[in-house]
């Protein structure tokens, strides 16, 4: 069981930043890869980005891409979310989840370990 909790979210203006953390619990979280998700109000829930158990690969949306980096500390069991030039389209509740399925892990449903979520919103 691995239980997840994410903070840093808030209100930021157009071209700022912000940096998510998502904190496991559990001996495992070095197991796991990770990723960080987000959902806006109507529209379906969507991959943002994901890094590997190890932390040697990674993925991003291309909405994303060149903006936010992914990052883990296997020793505080957290995984970070640096986003920079952040625009309205951002906002959402950001969530981090935790899979063992590397094959899958830019599909929400290969995920067994949800976080609560953080909201972020983007004002222009």
């Amino acid at each position: 069981q691995v239980q997840l909790v994410e903070s840093g979210g808030g209100l930021v203006q157009a071209g700022g930043s912000l940096r998510l953390s998502c904190v496991a619990s559990g001996r495992t979280f070095s197991s796991y890869n990770m990723g960080w998700f987000r959902q806006a109000p109507g529209k379906e829930r969507e991959i943002v980005a994901a890094i590997r158990w190890s932390g040697g690969s990674t993925y991003y949306a291309d909405s994303v891409k060149g903006r936010f980096t992914i990052s883990r500390d296997n020793a505080k069991n957290t995984v970070y979310l640096q986003m920079n030039s952040l625009n309205v389209e951002d906002t959402a509740v950001y969530y981090c989840a935790a899979t063992r399925t590397l094959s899958a892990i830019t599909n929400r449903v290969a995920y067994d370990y949800w976080g609560q979520g953080t909201q972020v919103t983007v004002s222009s």
